[in-house]
C-alpha cells in the first residue's frame, strides 16, 4: 500500500538517517585511558574530546547527514553514563558483565544511592557543544536511553534491593525516573533541542524467550510477566513524554543488543508490536532488520497512522556492504504493510554503542553511510 506522493523529509527522522554513536577515534581511546590511569586531567581529556567531535561533525555533514550527533564520543556507555548523569544514582561494577551471544562484556551497572532527580545533568552541556559547533541549517539530534531502560536497570538483581531502600514501591521509584527525566528533557528543550531519541534495549528484552526472575511482577508466570511489562515499558515512556512541547519530535531506537558486533536478543516484534506500535506516543521507530533475528515486517501494519519507521536494514556490526537490489527490494517489501512515504533507512544500530566499538574500520562506517544515502536517494528521491 505505497502513497504515491513522496513528501520530503525537513525534521528527523531524515530518509537516510543514522541511530547515534560512531566509532571512537583512536586519539580519543588513548586519552581516556591516560584520564583513567591519572596520567592527564579531565581538563585534557575534555580538550581531546571537543577536538574530536568537532572533526566529527565536520565528516557528519561532508556525508550530508541532516540530524548528527557527538558520536556519544563523551560516553563509555550507551546508557550508563546518562543514568549516573541523573542525581542519586551512581555508577557500580558488579560481578559480571550482560551476557551477550558469544561474549560478556566488561561489567558495569547503576544503582539507586539516594533521591532521584534530574536537575544539572553533565548531558546539557555536551549538547550545548553541539549546538554551538553546526553549521547553519544542519540539525542535533539528543540520544538518551529510555526512561523503561532505567527502570530495568534499577529493579534486576541486587539493583532492586538498594532502590528499595529509598522507594517503597515500584510506583513511586517510576514516579521519580518520571519527574527526572522530564527535568533533564525540559533543559534539552530550553537549551535548543528539538529532537530527542529514546534508545530502548528493554523490547528486545521481551521478544526474545521469557527471561528469568523479573523482580517487577513477582509471583507471576514468565509469560504473563512478560505481557504485564509490555504495558509497563509503554507506560512509563509514555508519562515521559506526556506534556513536552508539541514542537519536541521524540524518536525512539529498538535495540536487541550491540557490543563489539555482538547481539543478545532474538526474536521477531510480534509479541511487542501491540502495544509499542500503536499506543506508545513517540514520532517514529528505528527499528532493527538487519537480519533474520528481527523477523518480518508484517507487524508494521500497527504502526499508528501518524508514526514513521526507519528501516535498519544496514547492518552496524560488520563493515561488508549488504546487495544493493536485495535492501531496495526489502523496502517494497516493507511498504506492503506501511506506506513508503512513511518509511526511511539507517543502520541497524550506532557504530559503537560503548567505546570498544564494533568490528569494523573507520572507513567502513562512513562507506555504510554513503551507501544508505544512496539507496535513500533513489527510493525516496530525497
Amino acid at each position: 500500500m505505497t502513497t504515491k506522493t513522496i513528501q520530503k523529509r525537513t525534521i528527523s527522522p531524515f530518509r537516510y538517517d543514522i541511530v547515534g554513536s560512531f566509532l571512537r577515534p583512536e586519539r580519543l581511546k588513548q586519552a581516556r585511558e591516560q584520564f583513567i590511569k591519572k596520567e592527564i586531567t579531565h581538563d585534557e581529556l575534555r580538550k581531546i574530546e571537543d577536538e574530536e567531535i568537532i572533526d566529527l561533525i565536520r565528516k557528519q555533514e561532508k556525508a550530508g547527514l541532516k540530524a548528527i550527533t557527538d558520536g556519544e564520543f563523551r560516553r563509555s556507555w550507551w546508557h550508563l553514563d546518562f543514568f549516573w548523569g541523573l542525581n542519586g544514582i551512581s555508577f557500580k561494577v558488579p560481578d559480571h558483565g550482560y551476557q551477550f551471544v558469544g561474549e560478556e562484556t566488561r561489567a558495569g551497572t547503576v544503582t539507586v544511592t539516594g533521591k532521584i532527580s534530574g536537575e544539572n545533568h553533565p548531558f546539557v552541556e555536551d549538547f550545548k557543544f553541539v549546538r554551538d559547533h553546526v553549521s547553519e541549517g544542519t540539525q542535533v539530534k539528543q540520544t538518551i536511553p529510555a526512561p523503561a531502560q532505567l527502570l530495568i536497570a534499577l529493579t534486576i538483581g541486587e539493583e532492586l534491593a538498594d532502590a528499595r531502600k529509598f522507594y517503597d514501591t515500584n510506583e513511586s521509584l517510576v514516579d521519580a525516573i518520571v519527574q527526572a527525566y522530564q527535568t533533564v528533557i525540559k533543559d534539552f528543550y530550553d537549551a535548543g533541542a528539538r529532537t530527542i531519541q529514546f534508545d530502548d534495549c528493554t523490547w528486545g528484552l521481551l521478544v526474545a524467550e521469557p527471561p528469568d526472575g523479573i523482580p517487577l511482577l513477582e509471583g507471576q508466570t514468565e509469560l504473563g510477566a512478560r505481557e504485564a511489562l509490555k504495558h509497563v515499558f509503554v507506560d512509563i515512556n509514555n508519562r515521559v513524554i506526556t506534556g513536552l512541547p508539541d514542537d519536541l519530535i521524540i524518536n525512539t531506537h529498538v535495540c536487541r543488543g550491540n557490543y563489539h558486533s555482538k547481539w543478545a536478543f532474538s526474536g521477531s516484534y510480534d509479541f511487542v508490536a501491540d502495544p509499542l506500535f500503536n499506543y506508545e506516543n513517540v514520532d517514529a521507530y528505528y527499528l532493527e532488520y538487519d537480519s533474520d533475528r528481527s523477523g518480518g515486517f508484517e507487524p508494521l501494519k500497527l504502526v499508528s497512522e501518524d508514526k514513521l519507521v526507519v528501516l535498519g536494514l544496514i547492518t552496524s556490526k560488520s563493515g561488508q556492504l549488504e546487495d544493493r537490489a536485495v535492501i531496495i527490494d526489502r523496502i517494497h517489501e516493507a511498504a506492503q504493510f506501511i506506506d513508503l512515504d512513511r518509511l526511511a533507512l539507517s543502520p541497524q544500530c550506532g557504530f559503537a554503542s560503548t567505546e570498544e566499538g564494533n568490528v569494523l574500520t573507520e572507513e567502513q562506517q562512513w562507506t555504510k553511510i554513503a551507501f544508505i544515502k544512496s539507496i535513500a536517494e533513489e527510493v525516496w528521491g530525497d
